[in-house]
Order: structure tokens, then sequence, then C-alpha cells
């Protein structure tokens, strides 16, 4: 795994990024709702991507004054179009560095970040190839559900009720493949036995199936 900087703007952003041999594509993490690169949960997801010959880069979509101020008001973690552009200015990044120029490209956004990658893979169709929203808020994309083209996976637990409902209503706007797949017992942060191995399987197939060199 490598830390690396992206400059966002002006600001630099912190992330890891890990590149299995042979990797034909890179899934970049949209964080949201207070989260970041360390988050346990993200970390497994993208183990488990990793193990399945995707890359993977986790990055702290907000600086540390700016998580500072957020922790206190939640601001910044609702600030949609600032999440989508860190996540855009993150794949441009990568499309400058020799390592990853080359790779095909998905979005896992997770709570708001869900709603950020999807908002994103709107400003960059050519770019993104496939789309995994975790426990996700797609319907804060609001204007821009219906112009996403990558095919989009949302992920809900059965116990999430208010978030499925939400979920079903984003689904009903877009117009791509997209698939709502609810996880039977499982609550918001999916920390129920097998939940999230269940969600990180999900993702890993949908990527590969959708990301794969055909």
């Amino acid at each position: 795994m490598n830390e690396v900087k992206i400059r966002a703007g002006r600001v630099i952003l912190s992330g890891n990024l890990n590149i299995p041999k042979d990797a034909s594509a890179l899934v970049f993490f949209a964080h949201g709702s207070g989260s970041s690169r360390h988050s346990p949960r993200n970390q497994y997801v993208a183990r488990t991507l990793n193990d399945a010959g995707l890359a993977t880069l986790l990055f702290d979509s907000l600086t540390p004054e700016e998580e500072a101020i957020d922790m206190q008001t939640g601001e910044h973690r609702f600030n949609i179009r600032l999440l989508a552009e860190r996540l855009v200015h993150a794949t441009k990044w990568a499309k400058q560095q020799e390592q990853t120029s080359n790779l095909r490209t998905g979005y896992f956004g997770s709570s708001t970040g869900g709603a950020a990658a999807l908002v994103a893979a709107v400003h960059a169709p050519q770019d993104v190839g496939a789309v995994v929203s975790r426990g996700g808020r797609p319907d804060l994309a609001d204007e821009a559900l219906p112009k996403v083209q990558a095919p989009t996976l949302l992920i809900v637990g059965g116990n999430d009720d208010i978030v499925i409902e939400l979920n079903e209503q984003a689904r009903d706007r877009m117009r791509c493949e997209v698939r709502l797949e609810i996880i039977p017992g499982a609550t918001h942060l999916f920390e129920e036995p097998g939940a999230l191995e269940k969600v990180a399987q999900l993702a890993s197939d949908w990527f590969v199936a959708h990301l794969a060199v055909k």
C-alpha cells in the first residue's frame, strides 16, 4: 500500500493506494458522514476488492482542518458538491499517474459519499464504468440521478427502513442500469455478523462484472 498526496484545487488530500498485480481497474472510495480513509468498514471492502484483482484508492475527502470543523458542525459531510468535486479531482490525479493512468474507474460511496459518487460520475461519464453505494444517500444526488450513465448498485440494510425508501426513490429516478440489493437483518452500518462480508462480495462482483477488460 502506498501513501499518496492528491492535489484537489487549493488543498492537498491524503490517500492510500493499493494496486494488486495485473489490476485492470481502480475503485475510488467516497466517504461521508464524518468518515475517512481509516474507516474499518471501507478498509475491509477494499481488501476484498484487492483480493479480486481490483486496485483501490481510499482518500480523505476533507482536510484535517475541514474535518475538525465538520466534527463540530456537520456542515461538510452533507456538502455533496464539495465531496463530488474532491472525487473528480482524485480521478483526474489518478489519470495523470503512470501506474494508474490506464486503469478503468469505479466509485464506491458510503453514506453521503454515495450521492457524491453519483454526482462525480455524471462529470466524467467516459471515465467511470461502475458505481456502488453502501448504506448511501443517493437521493441527495438529486438532479444528477437521471444523468448517471454508469451501472449502479445500491446496497442497503434490511432494517434501515428510511434509507431503503430513499434508495428506492433514487433508483426510480435513474435511467441507467441500476440494482437495489437489500441485506436482510442488517442496519445502517452493517455491523451484524456476515453483513459487511455480503456488502463486500456484492461490490466486488459488481465491479468485476462491469470493469473487467472485455
